[in-house]
């Protein structure tokens, strides 16, 4: 599907590490692997937020017989050797680290959150805030901040963030009173519980969240299930946006017959509105077919019943927005994955949405949807 606003609005050149958390840390060339996967959200003076991703990696990840990992500690960033024979990095973004017993992996780069202002629209950068991004400040966090999702609740910014580190791959939550300047609330899920998005609106006094438990197996659906086995997403609920218990009904799963939703997780923070003539919660969501090492990325989407959200209302089996090739055509030279699209963000108006994704993990892509295009199998 095609439409009419579908444009970059950052790119990795964009990007001053000069102002970087990570300058003069190091004494090792940087540059920027991505500035993606934003959060999305509406400024109190009607201007568009991102919270953009920005991956700062090593120039020269290999050398001197070793790869290089960049990790904070204790207020300053090092580098991390390890030797190079016991590491797997056909993966450009991280490695593998072979013999350990376990899967165990580190990263080519370090993330940290950087607030984009835009116009209203979404389509121009206002301000890079510089002096308000969010870095790494504890163990928790030593290997970075990746994908931002941004929810307001009432007039309350709550912001979930996936923190990487060896002592776990956690959920982090931050909030703010006018989505610039942000107080960090502590861990609210624990290991590999991903994708955490937080409904814009209480049901029944409660906060409710998406979220997509990861593990290294899964239970067999029955042959005949419309579903197979694999992650899915799963819903948690909370009095006080901190404290959470997943829910016990089963939410939007992977659909059987299907390579194209193989994996799925969330995408955009789910919003109460209408579309395809009913009133639900509409939520954007990923699913992955395999291919090669990073697979195809797509985004979906779904309606939810507005008071049992478990219970999908409407979907559509067919991609919402797919990787576009015509617009990183211009970033061929920092290309290094390709079919990939994640939608993290998305904004009401009257008749569209503005929908913020990352686009082949290396730039912020703005898309204009009409409420109309959301028609369901």
């Amino acid at each position: 599907m095609t439409f009419d606003v579908d444009r970059l609005v950052l790119v990795p050149d964009d990007i001053d590490l000069a102002r970087s958390p990570l300058a003069g840390h190091l004494g090792v060339e940087t540059y920027v692997l991505g500035a993606f996967n934003p959060a999305l959200t509406r400024l109190p003076n009607g201007n568009m937020l991102m919270m953009v991703r920005v991956a700062e990696a090593l120039r020269q990840p290999v050398r001197d017989g070793n790869v290089h990992a960049i990790r904070w500690d204790e207020g300053r960033y090092v580098l991390d050797a390890w030797p190079l024979q016991f590491a797997d990095t056909a993966d450009p973004r991280k490695f593998e680290l072979r013999g350990m017993g376990w899967k165990i992996m580190a990263l080519t780069s370090l993330a940290w959150l950087l607030p984009v202002e835009l116009t209203p629209d979404g389509l121009e950068v206002v301000a890079l805030h510089y002096d308000k991004a969010i870095a790494p400040q504890g163990t928790y966090q030593c290997y970075g901040l990746e994908d931002a999702r941004i929810s307001k609740v009432g007039d309350r910014y709550l912001m979930t963030t996936c923190s990487v580190s060896p002592e776990r791959h956690s959920t982090t939550l931050y909030s703010s009173d006018n989505a610039l300047d942000w107080q960090f609330e502590g861990i609210v899920l624990d290991h590999q519980n991903k994708d955490m998005l937080i409904f814009e609106g209480l049901i029944d006094g409660q906060y409710w969240a998406q979220t997509r438990p990861l593990g290294a197996l899964f239970f067999a659906y029955p042959p005949d299930s419309p579903y197979h086995a694999g992650p899915s997403i799963n819903h948690a609920t909370s009095p006080d946006a901190l404290h959470w218990k997943p829910h016990i009904e089963p939410a939007i799963r992977p659909h059987a017959g299907t390579a194209a939703t193989a994996r799925i997780g969330g995408g955009t923070p789910p919003i109460l509105t209408e579309v395809a003539g009913r009133r639900g919660w509409l939520t954007l969501w990923h699913g992955v077919e395999p291919k090669e090492i990073v697979g195809i990325y797509r985004t979906y989407w779904s309606l939810l019943d507005p008071d049992e959200p478990w219970k999908v209302l409407a979907t559509s089996h067919p991609p919402l927005l797919e990787a576009n090739a015509d617009l990183t055509a211009p970033l061929e030279h920092q290309m290094y994955v390709r079919d990939v699209v994640f939608s993290t963000g998305i904004v009401e108006e009257a008749d569209h949405f503005i929908v913020a994704s990352g686009e082949a993990d290396l730039a912020c892509r703005i898309t204009h949807i009409p409420k109309g295009a959301f028609v369901p199998s």
